[in-house]
């Protein structure tokens, strides 16, 4: 009786109701996906995905690749990379080593992009990477980098690079002015060498393959260098050497263009540094070439022999090096130093990399005789 009761008492129309709803949650369950919503996401993946199944984590592997019989899609290659095989030896070229150009970049220099375009060095094997503030002045060095990578890359073909990769750094940089006296100034060195540093390891970590044997670590402001500059450092067999880097200017008393030292980073230690570093805070940091800060360290700038009939191949230890032109094996690297953006030592950046090279038992060294040339704005129209 009960269960006639509560049928008798209850609507038609709530019945109907409830057949609706039943069929319309079927309907929702038993129906397939809208097919526009789902072309709109594979049409966004595939817009999105890389060619290469070593491709960064974020970009997804979806083209250009091949099904199986039963229609799936096949996963994308496994990628072995045998580094035991892989070299650093004092005959690059004949045995095809790899080579990547690291440069931290703020302005664009076009006698750079030539200069790095001359090297003999084949371009198949050299790799090129960039780093660049995100400034007004980085934009526009941007743009005209990447003009100078298109015409290079649409080129042609034995001037192209095997890559280019292009970094914005996601700090600003510590000085605004770019300027030379103001970026060398004594009060200014410790925060703009450990924000290079920062702007260095992120280059250096971004951009180091698996194959790369070899890591040069070229400013952008050095625009003339020898064509052989890879071979001839490479030679030594070295993990890290670096040249001695200078600056051509006009010379009012010999009324002529002439060299002088440039970079003063690349040096061998003293007994009067080391003291001044067991007075100093954990926090303070040494410098090289200021009056302010005499060291007494023996510097390579100062022991070039500049002489038509110098020996260019002649080759020095070192304790400090600095970073216009820095060749170090990439093996230094992978087993771990890097440019301190603190103080090791009492030293940061190239200066705390050679220190940090040493504690893991590389030596450093650097060629007295072999010259490159950093630009000097005052006499750019004579370069």
């Amino acid at each position: 009786m009960a269960v006639t009761r509560s049928i008798r008492r209850t609507s038609p129309i709530t019945l109907v109701l409830a057949a609706v709803l039943s069929f319309g949650f079927l309907f929702f369950l038993l129906s397939p996906s809208s097919s526009s919503a789902t072309a709109t996401s594979t049409k966004s993946r595939q817009d999105d995905a890389a060619d290469h199944p070593l491709s960064p984590p974020t970009k997804p592997f979806l083209k250009n690749q091949e099904y199986r019989s039963n229609g799936q899609r096949a996963p994308p290659p496994v990628v072995h990379y045998h580094m035991n095989n892989l070299t650093s030896t004092a005959d690059p070229l004949a045995n095809g080593e790899r080579v990547l150009i690291l440069t931290p970049l703020v302005r664009f220099y076009q006698e750079y992009w030539d200069n790095i375009v001359r090297l003999s060095y084949p371009h198949e094997l050299i790799s090129l990477g960039f780093i660049i503030p995100k400034t007004k002045e980085g934009n526009a060095a941007t743009s005209a980098l990447q003009a100078a990578i298109a015409t290079t890359q649409s080129g042609p073909i034995d001037d192209r690079f095997a890559s280019v990769s292009i970094l914005r750094q996601d700090f600003d940089p510590p000085i605004d002015s770019q300027d030379e006296k103001e970026r060398h100034k004594i009060e200014n060195q410790k925060i703009r060498r450990e924000s290079m540093s920062r702007a260095r390891n992120s280059l250096l970590f971004t951009t180091l393959g698996p194959s790369t044997s070899w890591v040069l670590w070229l400013d952008a402001d050095i625009v003339e260098t020898p064509p052989t500059l890879i071979q001839d450092m490479a030679s030594h067999n070295k993990a890290v050497i670096v040249p001695n880097c200078f600056q051509r200017y006009y010379n009012n008393d010999k009324k002529k263009m002439d060299v002088r030292p440039y970079d003063y980073n690349s040096w061998r230690d003293s007994d009067t540094a080391q003291a001044l570093a067991q007075q100093m805070g954990p926090d303070e940091i040494l410098l090289e070439g200021y009056a302010e800060m005499p060291t007494y360290r023996t510097l390579m700038a100062y022991l070039a022999d500049t002489g038509e009939e110098r020996k260019q191949n002649k080759v020095i230890p070192l304790d400090g090096v600095g970073g216009t032109a820095l060749l170090v094996k990439a093996e230094v690297h992978r087993d771990g130093a890097m440019f301190p953006p603190f103080p090791f030592y009492h030293m940061v950046e190239t200066e705390g990399f050679a220190k940090m090279a040493r504690r893991l038992g590389y030596e450093s060294f650097g060629m007295p005789n072999y010259f490159v040339c950093s630009l000097n704005a005052s006499t750019r129209s004579d370069l």
